[in-house]
């Protein structure tokens, strides 16, 4: 008697399951146009949110509590002052656009009346976006300084050309489109897994699967394995379509191309043991969507998506770190624009992997097939 095939059988639902996704055109909208359509939006118009620059102060520069433009800078709800440890790290993150400038106040003696400065900007094109709302925030913080100091009577803030270092350009496309990878495999991935294994568990296919010879865990690599494929094929045309019409990043090319689907491997993975979970828990596939919105609509709006975090409150900031999505974001940026690798995002593969972990832990506990 011939040896019934687990691996051909994993192939009949793989291709069975990729094929059932394609008979539904508003899922193919949904996937592939829609996220589109928002990059192009977003990408061409910024995402709206109030920037938060962050800058470095310069050495030497006066920092007392007696200067009251270094205050207002200090206290200023656009910007955030980031000490750094030693030049070369401030130096990384001006250069991969990071870091808005390192800003230098350094006091001259020529005022008799009151103390004055003069004031300098050094940044890289990297940052040729937020270097302008920059130097109107140092501008508006001049005037009320000598406003408060002389009432105009006397030039007590210098403000020198700002130095510009010649590096890549960041775009906007440059943070949107890692945002809306993130944004589009979340939803889809979810709603397609628990909606997908909800019906064939009601229409007790798996129950019938399940009295089959086909392996159970074949069963479920071959319907995930088509979700999987489908969401690489979409992030696949997104990306193409960011580089080659809105010149997204692609740092090192093919390989960096490469090591951002690697991530997108491992951030399907994830989702897919959460669109099971929410598939097994429910009894109504009206509580799906329920579900679905509880655990993505939060990642969506603290995870950097459409907006850094950094314009959250610090405590807040630790939060955010702790999902997913935020490292999933996090990595695909450093990846694309940063021109880093996989191995240096070891801290989000970490993270993804105690997810991951945590979620098939549950999964196996809940798992349902009837």
């Amino acid at each position: 008697m011939q040896q019934y095939s687990q691996t051909k059988a994993l192939w009949a639902v793989t291709r069975a399951s990729f094929k059932a996704i394609f008979a539904h055109p508003a899922s193919i909208f949904f996937s592939l146009m829609f996220p589109i359509i928002f990059v192009l939006i977003f990408g061409a118009f910024g995402n709206g949110s109030t920037p938060v620059y962050r800058i470095a102060i310069a050495q030497g520069s006066d920092t007392s509590v007696t200067n009251q433009f270094y205050q207002g800078l200090k206290n200023h709800p656009q910007i955030r002052i980031i000490d750094f440890k030693d030049t070369v790290a401030r130096r990384k993150e001006m250069v991969r656009g990071k870091l808005t400038g390192i800003v230098s106040i350094l006091p001259v003696s020529d005022s008799l009346k009151a103390a004055a400065y003069v004031v300098r900007i050094v940044s890289t094109s990297a940052s040729n976006n937020t270097i302008p709302a920059l130097e109107r925030i140092l501008d508006d913080l001049k005037l009320r300084y000598q406003l408060a100091a002389s009432g105009f009577k006397e030039e007590l803030i210098t403000m020198m050309p700002t130095a510009r270092e010649e590096v890549r350009k960041y775009r906007s496309i440059d943070f949107v489109l890692p945002g809306q990878l993130g944004f589009s495999i979340l939803f889809s991935t979810l709603f397609g897994i628990a909606f997908t294994f909800f019906n064939l568990r009601e229409s007790l296919v798996l129950k019938r699967f399940y009295a089959s010879p086909v392996n159970r865990t074949n069963i479920l690599l071959g319907v995930g394995a088509s979700r999987l494929f489908y969401q690489l094929l979409s992030v696949i045309v997104l990306i193409l379509f960011g580089h080659y019409v809105l010149n997204f990043t692609l740092q090192h090319g093919v390989f960096t191309f490469l090591e951002i689907l690697i991530m997108t491997v491992v951030m399907l993975f994830l989702l897919m043991g959460v669109g099971l979970i929410f598939s097994s828990i429910v009894k109504s596939d009206t509580s799906i969507p329920l579900l679905i919105n509880l655990f993505g609509f939060p990642q969506m709006m603290l995870s950097g998506t459409f907006f850094p975090i950094d314009v959250f409150p610090t405590w807040l900031q630790e939060i955010c770190k702790l999902l997913p999505l935020t490292q999933y974001n996090d990595a695909i940026r450093k990846i694309s624009f940063e021109g880093l690798h996989i191995t240096d995002c070891l801290k989000e593969l970490g993270i993804m992997g105690i997810w991951i972990a945590v979620i098939y832990i549950i999964l196996g506990k809940v798992l349902k097939w009837e």
